[in-house]
Formats: C-alpha cells, sequence, structure tokens
C-alpha cells in the first residue's frame, strides 16, 4: 500500500472543519438582531460551506474505507485519533441545529439527521469510554496512558450536551435531555483528567496546542443550552465566564501556536470560538448583558477572522501536500516515577 496516497491520510479529525463553520454559522445566525440582514446572508453563506465540506469530506471518508481499511483500523486503535471519530456526530448535529435554526423543526431532514446523529454520538460516547476500561488487549491490567489525554476528548464525551439545541425545538425533550446529563457528568471528569494529565507531564505536543482552545467549548455550549431550558441568568453567566477564561487561558499560548506549522489541529480553535461568541451574543440580547453587544460582535469577528484564516491555511496546505501525509507522534510517552508500582 503507497504509504505517500493522499487518500490514506484523512483521518476523522477533518471533520472539525464544518464544526467550526457550522459554529460560525450559528455566531452569526445569533447576530440577526443586531446586523439584520448582513448577517442573515454571512449565516446562510457559512451554513452551505459546513454542509458542503460535511458531504465531501464524508465521502472522501467512505472512499478511503474502501481503499485503505488499514488505515482506518490504525485510527481506530490509535490512542488520539480515535477520539475524533466524535467529530463525525458532532458536525451532523450542528448541521441538524443550523437547519432548525434557519428554517424551524419543520425543516426537511432535520429530525432524520438529529435523530442519526444523536444516537451515533451517544454510542462514540459508549465506546470511547469503554475503550478506557478495556484497552487495546482487552486485559484486566490494562491502564490508560496519560499521553492518551488531550482536549480532545471533551468531542466524544461532551459533545452530548449539543442534543438539545435541536433535540427540543424538534420535540425530541425527554432523550435530549438524557444526552445532555451525560455531558454534565463526564464534562467535570474531562477537564479534571486533562489539568492531571498536565500536572504529571506537562503539556501536550507543541503541535497540539491550538486544541487548548476546547476547554471552552462545553462551558459555551452548556450555557447557550441552559438558555434554552429556562436557566436562571446567574447559573449562564457562571458558564459564560467559565468559557471566556478557559478562551484567555488557551490565548495566552496564542505566540507559541503562531510559531507552529499550520496543521489539522488548529481547526480546535474554531467551533470553541464560535461557540463563545454564541453565548455572548446571546447574552447580549438580554437586559443585564446589553453591555456584551460589542463585546459579542468583536468576538464574532475574531471567530470569522480565525476561521477564514484556517480555511486559506487548509487550501494551501492541501495544494503543497503537507496536510494529507504520515504525522509524527502525537503522544509524549510517559515513564513511569522510579520505584512506582
Amino acid at each position: 500500500m503507497n504509504d505517500t496516497a493522499p487518500l490514506k491520510h484523512l483521518f476523522p479529525g477533518w471533520f472539525a472543519i464544518p464544526m467550526g463553520w457550522a459554529g460560525l454559522a450559528l455566531a452569526w445566525h445569533r447576530a440577526a438582531p443586531l446586523m439584520g440582514e448582513t448577517a442573515q446572508g454571512v449565516t446562510l453563506v457559512a451554513a452551505g460551506v459546513a454542509a458542503l465540506v460535511f458531504v465531501l469530506i464524508g465521502a472522501a471518508t467512505l472512499l478511503r474505507w474502501q481503499r485503505h481499511a488499514e488505515a482506518l483500523r490504525e485510527d481506530l486503535a490509535h490512542p488520539v485519533r480515535h477520539t475524533f471519530f466524535a467529530a463525525i456526530p458532532v458536525s451532523a448535529l450542528l448541521l441538524a441545529t443550523l437547519a432548525v435554526a434557519l428554517f424551524g423543526p419543520a425543516a426537511p431532514g432535520a429530525d432524520a439527521l438529529w435523530w442519526a446523529a444523536s444516537l451515533a454520538q451517544f454510542g462514540v460516547t459508549l465506546w470511547v469510554l469503554a475503550k478506557w476500561i478495556s484497552g487495546p488487549a482487552g486485559g484486566p491490567n490494562h491502564k490508560p496512558h496519560w499521553g492518551a489525554v488531550t482536549p480532545v476528548l471533551f468531542i466524544p464525551i461532551v459533545g452530548n450536551v449539543l442534543a438539545p439545541l435541536a433535540g427540543v425545538p424538534l420535540g425530541h425533550g425527554a432523550w435530549a435531555s438524557a444526552q445532555f446529563g451525560l455531558g454534565l457528568l463526564f464534562w467535570p471528569l474531562v477537564l479534571v483528567l486533562n489539568f492531571v494529565r498536565i500536572a504529571q507531564a506537562g503539556l501536550m505536543p507543541e503541535r497540539l496546542l491550538p486544541t487548548l482552545f476546547i476547554f471552552a467549548a462545553p462551558p459555551a455550549v452548556v450555557g447557550v443550552a441552559a438558555l434554552q431550558y429556562g436557566a436562571g441568568a446567574p447559573l449562564v453567566w457562571m458558564l459564560w465566564g467559565m468559557a471566556l477564561f478557559q478562551a484567555a487561558w488557551a490565548a495566552t499560548q496564542a505566540r507559541r501556536i503562531a510559531m507552529l506549522p499550520f496543521g489539522l489541529p488548529h481547526w480546535g480553535m474554531s467551533f470553541p470560538l464560535a461557540a463563545l461568541a454564541v453565548l455572548t451574543l446571546r447574552l447580549a440580547d438580554t437586559p443585564e448583558g446589553r453591555w456584551l453587544q460589542l463585546p459579542g460582535v468583536a468576538l464574532l469577528a475574531l471567530a470569522s477572522l480565525v476561521i477564514l484564516g484556517l480555511s486559506f491555511a487548509t487550501v494551501r496546505g492541501l495544494r503543497a501536500g503537507t496536510l494529507l501525509a504520515p504525522e509524527g507522534p502525537a503522544v509524549i510517552p510517559i515513564q513511569p516515577q522510579p520505584g512506582a508500582a
């Protein structure tokens, strides 16, 4: 099998691209009360890009499965890359949410897409957690590798909190709430695991630094869903504060990130920034949040510039042949301490 075949290296992390564009479309949709028809037009363009990229990457993934089945098996067994499979149902959930937001619950295909994506997300969550307790060999003495703990774990685990955004308007509030609870349960656990991993071995490899922004996604999405459930303002403001702080914390590494060669992990910045913009603009619609109108538009502009920049960099990387290529090791081996059992 030819190791240089570009299609062989199209791992599921590429679905972070439609995630980012779908998040941006939702952010511009939320900006419509402030920016009128301009926001509506940009929403449709961004939604179209998200849907088109999702279909193209989906078709390429099916072709890869047919031509390079061994590469797919390697992704399934990889300690980090296997978690990116959750980006597929998360992207689909976001597209269903966009369809409902733009065209209402009666949007053609929205209900079927939401159910397929929701159940797939549930299944991926179960599979990822099962790998943690069984390991690749399935032995009782298996111990999860700390080097495999990265912010990417938020995608399969906490992606469940997206379910109510379209599930409630579609009339599936019971299942959406159950899935939302699953995400709420594991969000703090994954958060703690990541900080323990940093304490054990420092930050993840340099090229994964952009994924630090993923820390901001769960509180931002939970905040939007909490507003949909009619949660009290103090809780939503707490969630907004958590998302803002974690985005700012990740931004402290901006200089190091800017010095990195462009790679697919840079797309880890896209959806979290868009989600923070959505929650900020949503709070700007409340009486106590009017002061957030300007910051919300600024965050929207930042997310738009980042996603446009990432898109141009991706096109350049594809033309140069630097993206669909073999990658180096993504995990830092963590050596046991002397005397450790």
